[in-house]
């Protein structure tokens, strides 16, 4: 016969005690999903904080035309208050790391949200062009100082499997306030005036925040200061240049096309504005619910492989808004801001991937003002330039063979 023998072993040097062994299951658990199920209160606590911070930007476009008329103001000066509105938010986004390096990502975000909140109750005060101006510039710097913090916060919370889903929850805010903006606008003035409306998201804007504050949770370290070392090592990756042309293409594509499509839509083809404009606002509805398969396709097939696939539809469908016969335009407007936005999560993941956790904040202070100047500003100038000389065709072909080269540009990033 044959006897087994039994053998005790303690827990000695280098072997796995109980403990361990409970952290290691815990580990793999979190790896698993659990984690982003356990975070999912604060991310839409983000979630709601960053669509606060959209919407009080883009608020100004659906009142435009009443706060001229109650103000005095031309045409030239109400456009002039967006400009203002960019300047602050670029030298805000550009310093939010000297901020969040003094007070942490977590009462930065509180203070930018409470901050917005007042500036709002104080453009209700104003009555004058240069203070409303001011407010204007005030609400840029801001806002500007949430958007680093927040990604960073979120890519602290979440296991590094789990940031596509996460961050597309967060992305659900800007794509929110583009359809909510004006019927908030509407629905408030059909009983208030609109200083009303801008104090109305003053006050939402002071409660988040404040609630942020006392009950919210993540955000609990400093972000990295912008000094000259710290910068050197992000812009010494030329990994962090390709995110920032990444970025670019992906603004393009989204905030770029949508600023003139509706001109590009009533000129070249002859659709009434009111319809044109309709058909924009609806093309929007749907990129609610896609965001989250652009954060499900990160995680499941990778970031790169994502961002490829998505540069790959989104410039072949902008290279046919130029092309595209007016019996089609329609859908294809419908069709490319639906996989543009897929861009975003998969985009985040992959720069928060190429710098050091701790200069996660400060690569997307750097990258963002710079890719938001590419293709929010050069390139809807680029179209309306394009457009003056009777070649809308070519700048929306040009725009999306653009695009499309950022799916060779792919093989050139170094993730860490």
């Amino acid at each position: 016969m044959f006897c087994r023998q039994i053998r005790i072993i303690r827990p000695g040097k280098g072997e796995n005690t109980e403990l361990e062994l409970h952290e290691k299951a815990v580990k793999r658990e979190n790896e698993n999903g659990s984690v982003l199920r356990l975070q999912l209160a604060p991310i839409i606590f983000l979630t709601a904080i960053f669509l606060l911070n959209f919407i009080s930007r883009i608020e100004l476009s659906p009142l435009v035309p009443i706060i001229e008329k109650d103000m005095g103001l031309g045409h030239g000066e109400m456009g002039s208050f967006f400009f203002y509105i960019t300047i602050g938010y670029f030298i805000s986004l550009v310093g939010s790391g000297f901020v969040s390096s003094r007070i942490s990502h977590r009462m930065t975000i509180v203070m930018s949200s409470i901050a917005v909140g007042f500036t709002l109750l104080g453009v209700c005060l104003t009555e004058t062009a240069w203070g409303f101006g001011l407010c204007m510039f005030v609400l840029g710097l801001v806002t500007g100082i949430y958007l680093p913090s927040g990604i960073a916060t979120i890519t602290d919370l979440v296991n590094p499997r789990q940031w596509g889903k996460a961050l597309a929850i967060h992305e659900v805010a800007p794509n929110l306030a583009f359809v909510i903006a004006p019927l908030v606008a509407e629905a408030l003035m059909a009983w208030f005036s609109w200083r009303c409306v801008m104090g109305s998201l003053g006050v939402a804007s002071l409660v988040v925040g404040i609630s942020y504050a006392c009950l919210g949770r993540g955000g609990d370290f400093r972000g990295e200061i912008p000094n000259l070392s710290s910068v050197r090592s992000v812009i010494g990756k030329p990994s962090f240049f390709i995110m920032i042309f990444f970025f670019g293409l992906a603004i393009s594509s989204t905030v770029g096309i949508y600023s003139m499509l509706p001109l590009y839509l009533v000129s070249d083809h002859g659709i009434m504005r009111t319809e044109a404009n309709t058909i924009v606002a609806l093309s929007r509805v749907s990129t609610l619910f896609i965001v989250f398969l652009g954060g499900w396709a990160a995680d499941r097939f990778g970031a790169s492989r994502t961002i490829h696939v998505v540069f790959l539809i989104t410039g072949t469908l902008t290279m046919l808004l130029g092309i595209a016969p007016t019996a089609w335009i329609k859908l294809i407007v419908i069709l490319q801001p639906v996989f543009a936005v897929c861009f975003f999560p998969a985009g985040f993941a992959m720069l928060s991937s190429t710098v050091s956790p701790q200069s996660r904040n400060l690569a997307v202070s750097l990258a963002i003002p710079i890719a938001f100047m590419i293709g929010a500003g050069i390139v809807p100038t680029f179209i309306g330039l394009m457009g003056d000389a009777g070649s809308f065709t070519i700048a929306f072909i040009l725009v999306g063979a653009l695009i499309l080269s950022g799916g060779i540009m792919l093989r050139f990033i170094n993730l860490r």
